[in-house]
């Protein structure tokens, strides 16, 4: 009940010194306001990279020689040939889900008078899976079409558009140039690219498809590096260590001669970064708490002085110290939790309108918001214990006496 009575009175001071409560709060609206919009920023961020990374494949590791140990060339001896390439998927049967040796390449196109370039990439059957490709029209490159070194090809969907004036171009014929020759190509399916903050950013306009990596039989069989995709759970540093180690051996090469990349541990490196940035910036920008926390306790030795006389009637009538050491601090920590929630909605906005503008899903922990409305009521009590102790320690005659 006495909680309750030091609400109100609290409410009441507040109400009374509008403006100047407010001001008092602005410290801790800004900082607060601050972290929120900062750390709502950097989760959408992460998510956007979680997501770039999951389209591309969680699990993908590309190998490739060491640069350093590289001298003019690579040496032919150093190249992987479409047999080698089975014999390591054999030998790491329980941790490589996928490999291909992933050769590319850039063809004119032209149908009708509609023009274009596409890029072309070789692919094994169960890249769609992987890379979750969402075929729309048809089916990906199976086995039949690679062990035949079929021209078969799967497009995306706005180069089918554009090229055909309609998505489902299945059974169409391409005639493309790959590795010099002049071949015609039938679409066996269309899929549909993943929505991603880099969608139309492509400036060179080139559309993309896929082809059974066979076909480019001069790059596929006489590969210096190659894709692979492991089985969920494998231990990427691990594994990339043992994989390269055994090619290594395999090819007659010295230790450390082939190197791997993969897009777990990037993905891990690129989230610890982005922590590390908020968190930093989050930091400076909580310095405004500690001089909200500074206005706070300013502002509540202010009121101390103001209501000396109040202070001495209650304590006439019977309020003992802690009642109004309670009192005070109650206070303090009323107008900085205020102050908290005026700073998270602030931050929230400022962070979902700012993610709207660069196109970006909006993400936030709820979490976050409960600690920084609980962090600012503690500033406040932190800030307004000196005060309330001033005001509890008062003289009851001489805060009578008081003018």
């Amino acid at each position: 009940m006495l909680i309750l009575e030091n609400i109100r009175l609290a409410l009441s001071a507040i109400r009374t010194n509008k403006m100047r409560s407010f001001l008092t709060m602005l410290g801790i609206i800004i900082g607060i306001s601050s972290v929120i919009a900062i750390t709502a920023i950097g989760s959408s961020i992460q998510g956007v990279v979680d997501k770039e990374f999951e389209n591309f494949g969680k699990n993908a590791m590309y190998v490739y020689p060491n640069w350093e140990m590289v001298d003019d060339y690579i040496p032919s001896e150093a190249f992987f040939s479409i047999d080698e390439l089975d014999m390591a998927k054999e030998k790491f049967a329980k941790e490589i889900r996928y490999i291909d040796p992933s050769p590319s390449e850039t063809s004119d196109v032209r149908v009708g008078k509609v023009e274009g370039k596409i890029n072309l990439t070789g692919c094994a059957p169960g890249l769609d899976r992987i890379m979750n490709l969402n075929i729309i029209h048809g089916r990906m490159i199976n086995q039949a079409d690679l062990d035949g070194k079929k021209n078969r090809l799967v497009l995306e969907s706005s180069a089918a558009q554009k090229l055909f004036g309609v998505e489902d171009a299945v059974g169409k014929e391409l005639s493309l140039t790959v590795e010099g020759d002049s071949q015609d190509f039938i679409i066996i399916g269309v899929y549909k690219e993943a929505e991603s903050i880099f969608s139309g950013m492509n400036r060179s306009g080139n559309f993309s498809g896929y082809v059974p990596y066979t076909v480019m039989a001069q790059q596929a069989d006489s590969s210096y590096s190659f894709l692979l995709y492991s089985f969920d759970g494998v231990d990427q540093e691990k594994f990339g260590e043992r994989v390269t180690s055994f090619l290594a051996r395999t090819k007659g090469m010295p230790d450390g001669y082939y190197n791997f990349e993969s897009s777990a541990i990037q993905q891990n490196k690129m989230n610890d970064m982005l922590g590390i940035v908020s968190m930093a910036i989050g930091v400076i920008a909580g310095i405004s708490l500690l001089v909200g926390g500074i206005g706070i306790m300013n502002i509540m030795l202010v009121s101390v002085t103001e209501r000396t006389r109040e202070i001495g009637i209650r304590k006439s009538l019977g309020a003992r110290t802690k009642d109004i050491l309670l009192q005070f601090l109650i206070e303090s920590m009323i107008i900085s939790a205020i102050g908290g929630m005026i700073g998270t909605l602030l931050g929230i906005g400022i962070a979902a309108i700012g993610m709207k503008v660069a196109n970006v899903s909006f993400a936030i922990n709820p979490i976050i918001i409960f600690i920084a409305v609980g962090f600012a009521a503690l500033v406040g009590m932190f800030f307004g214990i000196y005060p309330a102790r001033r005001a509890a320690k008062l003289d009851p005659i001489e805060a009578l006496r008081y003018e």
